[in-house]
């Protein structure tokens, strides 16, 4: 079963058991993490979900699609090269992943 590491901003980390096949941010919506909010669902319209993801874990995904990217433009916080939309981020069996929530959405 994969886990999710949250963290917050201010450091308060919370770990969720995920669901393989399942987003990052279906399974922060589903758990009531506080800063990932989903508002599209899923549908790559909204930026609500935006997360960085972990260096050591972005081995497991590709470069975010061309969608993805021009909606990284239009996030509340800062875009860092470690920014994703967490929608696009689909768990996998075996795979533990951490993200950091930006500040402005906490």
């Amino acid at each position: 079963m994969p886990k999710v590491f949250y963290v917050q901003p201010d450091g308060t980390e919370r770990v969720i058991d995920g669901v393989a096949g399942d987003s990052v941010m279906s399974t922060a919506v589903r758990n009531g993490v506080a800063g990932i909010v989903g508002q599209c669902g899923g549908s790559l319209s909204c930026a609500t979900c935006h997360v960085y993801l972990a260096a050591e874990d972005q081995q497991y995904f590709d470069a975010p699609s061309e969608d993805e990217d021009d909606m990284l433009d239009c996030t509340a916080s800062d875009r860092e090269d470690s920014s994703r939309l967490s929608c696009q981020l689909i768990l996998r069996e075996g795979v533990d992943l951490h993200v950091t929530i930006p500040d402005e959405q906490a």
